[in-house]
């Protein structure tokens, strides 16, 4: 049961803000490496907030936000757009160069007409791809499961290729000294 004067105490602690130590009640004090990082997962946790709150001032201010793996989804779509585009100008003037040699009315290919039937056409199957939703869905589960891929770091890649071309050589190097010892062993014995 608290008496009056740990009343008093707990009020007295309660306006200044500290605790004032008891015998009873005394806490281990806290080593200096716990103090440096309490100080980091305070100033960390203020750094996260001050980014969370700078990422909702910037959405509502309208800057652009980052697309994450759909861009990656608008690259392909692009790429397979310019890629149809480039295949329909080439088949196309291959295509008026024959008839040109069977019809010669039609003449050379002509280019300036070509280029632009051609990203129409282009453009048209990224449509039509865009449109059509399994096709979309399936490109959007592929990007997302390329976004998670890790790299590797350039000392991975470097000691990856090292071991690599090193047992290559020493593949090279055993398999040419086996060749040799058994034309050797098997001139000898075909000359007998």
């Amino acid at each position: 049961m608290a008496t009056e004067d740990d009343l008093k105490k707990a009020e007295a602690e309660d306006e200044a803000g500290e605790p004032e130590e008891s015998e009873a009640s005394e806490k281990p004090k806290a080593t200096g490496e716990e103090v440096e990082l309490r100080a980091k997962s305070d100033s960390d946790t203020e750094e996260s907030s001050d980014a969370e709150s700078k990422e909702a001032d910037e959405q509502e201010a309208g800057s652009p936000i980052q697309l994450g793996y759909q861009r990656y989804v608008y690259a392909a779509y692009m790429a397979g757009a310019l890629l149809s585009a480039f295949l329909v100008a080439k088949i196309g003037h291959a295509t008026w160069y024959r008839l040109g040699q069977w019809k010669p009315e039609l003449g050379e290919p002509q280019d300036e007409i070509l280029f632009p039937i051609a990203g129409l056409i282009g453009v048209g199957i990224a449509v039509y791809y865009w449109r059509k939703v399994e096709a979309r869905q399936y490109v959007n589960e592929v990007a997302e499961e390329l976004s998670k891929v890790t790299w590797p770091s350039r000392k991975e890649v470097t000691n990856s290729t090292t071991v690599v071309v090193l047992t290559t050589i020493f593949a090279t190097v055993f398999f040419a000294l086996m060749d040799r010892f058994w034309g050797f062993l098997t001139d000898k014995i075909y000359t007998f």
